[in-house]
This record gives C-alpha cells, sequence and structure tokens, in this order.
C-alpha cells in the first residue's frame, strides 16, 4: 500500500512541475541589471555593504542577467535594509545564552529602465542565519560577523529567484 501511495506522490509531483521553467518570466529586452548600494536604515553599520555584494554575486553566478553600472543597465534593483536583529534562542543549564538568530529585512524594487515602469516591488523579504556562542565576546561578534554574511547570501539568492522567475 505504501508503494502504491509513493508512486501516485510522485506522479502528482511530475505533473505539477510541467509548467516550471528556468528563464524566468522576464521581459525579453531586460538583459543586464544594475544594483546600486541598498540604503540602510537599521542602525547596523555596515550591513549594506554585505548585502548589497551579496546580491550582486547572486547575479554573477546565476548568469540570467548580466551585473552593470546603472547607465548600462536594462534594470535597476533598488534594495532598502530595514531590519536588523539578534535574538537569543538557546541557552545551557546555568542560562548563559549559547545560541543567536539573526534575521535581515529588506524591502525591494525593480525597475525596468526602457520601458520606465515597476517590474516588481518587494517589501519584508527576510533571512535568517544562526550563531554559536563560544564565550568571549570577541568570538560572539565575529560569529555575528559571519552570520550576518551568511543571511546575505541567503538574502541574495532570494533576491535573484524574486528578480528572475517570480513575475
Amino acid at each position: 500500500m505504501r508503494a502504491i501511495a509513493a508512486l501516485a506522490l510522485a506522479a502528482g509531483l511530475l505533473a505539477s512541475g510541467c509548467g516550471y521553467t528556468v528563464g524566468g518570466t522576464l521581459p525579453s529586452h531586460i538583459q543586464t541589471i544594475a544594483v546600486p548600494i541598498f540604503r540602510n536604515s537599521t542602525r547596523e553599520p555596515a550591513v549594506e555593504g554585505f548585502i548589497t555584494r551579496a546580491v550582486v554575486e547572486a547575479f554573477s553566478t546565476n548568469g540570467r542577467l548580466k551585473v552593470v553600472g546603472s547607465s548600462q543597465a536594462d534594470a535597476i534593483l533598488e534594495g532598502e535594509i530595514t531590519g536588523y536583529s539578534v535574538s537569543s534562542i538557546a541557552f545551557d543549564q546555568d542560562a548563559n545564552i549559547r545560541l543567536y538568530r539573526l534575521t535581515v529585512t529588506v524591502n525591494l524594487r525593480m525597475r525596468d529602465v526602457r520601458q520606465n515602469k515597476v517590474l516588481f516591488q518587494q517589501n519584508q523579504v527576510q533571512e535568517q542565519a544562526d550563531f554559536r556562542v563560544l564565550g568571549q565576546v570577541s568570538q560572539t561578534i565575529s560569529r555575528e560577523e559571519t552570520a550576518v554574511r551568511s543571511a546575505a547570501t541567503d538574502i541574495g539568492r532570494a533576491i535573484v529567484a524574486l528578480a528572475v522567475t517570480r513575475f
């Protein structure tokens, strides 16, 4: 009975995947994109650099759109970092914090420069990364920076997915 259920599930998944396209639904004239430095509306210094670099890298490795300067771009992706929070999520037996969760929130807008219209706008794009506390404050700060980089990479990938397949 389990084998029949598994086959039915697999057949359903295959049938539902028929409409999937790798190339996305970007207008055909959109071949290049500019990603100006994101605006940082948080109190966390330099987080905009991590996020913007991660988005540019994600577009570069995706290969669908070539990253260029604003004057040569078919589209421009603008971003604003609106949230940055660190919360404790795990404690040891003495109630000392052992694990933190970093959450970064971004608002996005992608504009078609050639046709002067907004292709998409997405607010509250959120990613998170967890990092452990090793005991010393200096190590915790270093771990937080690593978590910011990890969250930035995830945000970059999510933004590329939104930009090339969403609309």
